[in-house]
């Protein structure tokens, strides 16, 4: 398939959400956006294979609320990116500290979601890149839990399956889906160096103009 996550990561320091969704934008991916995740402690450019877990709402005493959430936990590998996908629920802080221990032992590279964490100053301090809606303190017992986990999810509308690549940082968080991933790094970087390329020539005193002209970006 050519690149894989490892190629993203070595080029994480150089890419970024913007570069990377507007070389989607080009090939016809237009919705693959998910804004309003709030970098909680490293701003990024964070990279990953999506690892997907499938939380719901709920409200009835269940003593294996937390069955799925441990198995999840514990199957993930080096490179992952999980993917914690609530419909945008802050009910519980769903992500902390124990699960962060968990996750970084085993090679994660950090959490993605749309509902909340809690346990923040611990997560800082072991530089765990934390992007997430919402803060909770509330334990996720009786309020929430994984019902699957490595299975396609949905945050915002934007479809994530897992193994698709994704990039986090302030302004957001990218998806790329698998197929295109060796396609979509080859462009991003490409473009990166015309950028450069671009702001050096406008700081030598090209008009913007021609500028965008000669290196097609913008």
């Amino acid at each position: 398939m050519g690149a894989g996550v490892e190629d993203w990561i070595k080029n994480a320091g150089v890419l970024s959400v913007a570069v990377v969704l507007d070389v989607l934008d080009a090939i016809g991916l237009r919705r693959q956006a998910i804004l309003g995740l709030t970098p909680r402690t490293l701003s990024g450019p964070v990279v990953g294979r999506a690892k997907t877990l499938l939380w719901v709402d709920f409200a009835y005493d269940d003593p294996d609320t937390y069955e799925l959430e441990l198995k999840s936990v514990d199957s993930i590998a080096a490179d992952d990116l999980v993917v914690c996908a609530t419909a945008n629920s802050d009910r519980s802080g769903i992500w902390g500290e124990l699960l962060t221990t968990a996750a970084q032992k085993r090679g994660a590279r950090g959490i993605v979601t749309d509902g909340a964490v809690r346990d923040l100053a611990h997560m800082e301090a072991m530089g765990f890149p934390v992007f997430a809606r919402h803060l909770s303190p509330y334990d996720s017992m009786n309020r929430q839990k994984v019902v699957a986990f490595d299975v396609p999810v949905e945050i915002d509308g934007v479809a994530i399956a897992p193994g698709d690549v994704l990039i986090a940082d302030r302004d957001g968080v990218a998806v790329v889906p698998q197929a295109v991933v060796s396609r979509i790094l080859a462009a991003a970087l490409e473009k990166v160096t015309a950028e450069s390329r671009f702001r050096d020539a406008v700081k030598g005193g090209m008009s913007l103009m021609e500028a965008y002209r000669r290196f097609q970006v913008l």
